[in-house]
């Protein structure tokens, strides 16, 4: 892999953006919300609809993204969405300033941020497979993760400090130019992308929408690891507001004590990133995904039982630094090991199906683990979904999977 640390100057500027863009995210991390309540008095009711809402319907306006980004080239694709999701963040301020923000346009920004974001996800992963050699996916997408951990950890306290001296609309203007700094660095990478080869049939039809499903569900390592992360990552965010109400509520935390606990262990998703690659490399790719996605199921039923005070905060803590660790190792190995098993020619569309099911997903189960908090108490749920998270390790793939072979490029398209 030649030395393991050189990508080269395009990956540098494709991090570097992809790194500008979320820590923006993070620093708005909770804006929408507090607009929602301080601006429009928004009710429990609404505040639950932005968040639940606007990611499941931005997941279905997403759907069509992936064949039509397909035959595209990738980098005008991804300074378009970023730019999008500039533009239309900026009409939050906009409409602050003249006094006529709706709550229904703070829902259809978020539908819009999340059907860019899951385009933009799906165009990058493909512009990644283009860009470096197959040895140094790996490599790349544990520079990701590791970035997006970083963010995790300085973003949320930053904007919360911003918050609280200039008011949430200002940490939406800089998530805003965020996406716009992002745009430039993504434009900064240049060189020469090729055109992808079409099909014969140029115009899309309604079965093409579905050829990301169908080739994820054909694939005997990408449908077990399709249905878990769907499966895991729904549960894990269902119980992040009950957790805000058991520890902010029942138990007396402070908003601090909330954030620390869940700020601080993001240094394990550091940690296991930089692992990922060594461990791959002496264990082998499938036994560390394995292994690495069946530990982290083992970790949120421990979220069910803390108490007030320090012990329960040092509880909350190792429990998420244990889960952190365990995803910062199988997050960047599933990355990779999804675009090893993905034709070039289908990356996109496969990239879209699996985002657009996962944020589908995570907001049914979000939904429904609220009615089940409110009828079963939070700590009674939050239980309940730590069991069925130990049940997800039986979706991960039983045997590793053959190489690939990339197809020819001429008359691929099916």
């Amino acid at each position: 892999m030649r030395d393991g640390h050189r990508l080269g100057r395009q990956f540098g500027w494709l991090w570097g953006a992809y790194g500008t863009s979320a820590l923006g995210t993070w620093l708005a991390f909770g804006a929408f919300p507090l607009i929602a309540i301080r601006v429009l008095h928004a009710g429990p009711a609404e505040v639950a609809a932005l968040s639940s809402a606007g990611a499941a319907v931005g997941a279905a306006v997403a759907v069509p993204l992936g064949p039509w980004v397909e035959f595209r080239r990738k980098r005008p694709v991804l300074i378009g969405m970023d730019l999008v999701r500039f533009a239309a963040l900026l009409t939050i301020p906009a409409a602050v300033a003249l006094g006529v923000l709706t709550f229904v346009q703070l829902l259809l920004v978020s539908v819009v941020v999340a059907a860019a974001d899951i385009g933009f996800r799906a165009a990058s992963g493909a512009y990644l497979k283009t860009l470096l050699p197959p040895e140094d996916l790996l490599v790349a997408n544990a520079r990701f993760e590791s970035t997006t951990w970083t963010t995790t950890i300085i973003g949320p306290p930053l904007g919360g400090a911003a918050i609280g001296l200039l008011g949430p609309v200002a940490t939406v203007v800089a998530d805003a130019v965020s996406y716009l700094l992002s745009a430039l660095g993504i434009r900064a990478t240049g060189g020469q992308e090729p055109r992808p080869e079409r099909r014969e049939a140029a115009r899309m039809r309604a079965g093409d929408l579905l050829d990301g499903w169908r080739y994820i569900l054909a694939d005997a390592t990408l449908r077990p690891l399709f249905f878990n992360t769907a499966l895991f990552n729904g549960l894990v965010m269902a119980t992040q507001p009950l957790m805000a109400v058991l520890m902010l509520g029942q138990l007396g935390f402070a908003p601090w004590q909330y954030g620390l606990a869940f700020a601080a262990p993001a240094i394990g998703g550091l940690l296991g990133s930089r692992l990922a690659r060594p461990l791959v490399t002496r264990f082998g790719q499938h036994r560390v995904l394995v292994a690495a996605g069946a530990l982290r199921a083992v970790w949120s039923v421990g979220l069910a039982f803390p108490g007030p005070g320090a012990g329960g905060l040092l509880l909350v803590m190792g429990v998420e630094l244990g889960l952190i660790f365990c995803c910062g190792v199988f997050n960047p190995v599933q990355a990779t090991h999804r675009l090893e098993r993905t034709p070039t020619e289908r990356v996109t569309r496969t990239l879209t199906a699996w985002s657009v099911t996962t944020k589908a997903s995570t907001a049914l189960l979000t939904a429904a683990w609220g009615v089940l908090g409110a009828l079963l108490g939070p700590r009674t749920a939050i239980g309940l979904a730590g069991v069925l998270l130990l049940a997800t390790p039986l979706l991960l793939p039983r045997r590793a999977a053959a190489p690939l072979a990339e197809p020819e490029p001429a008359g691929s398209h099916t």
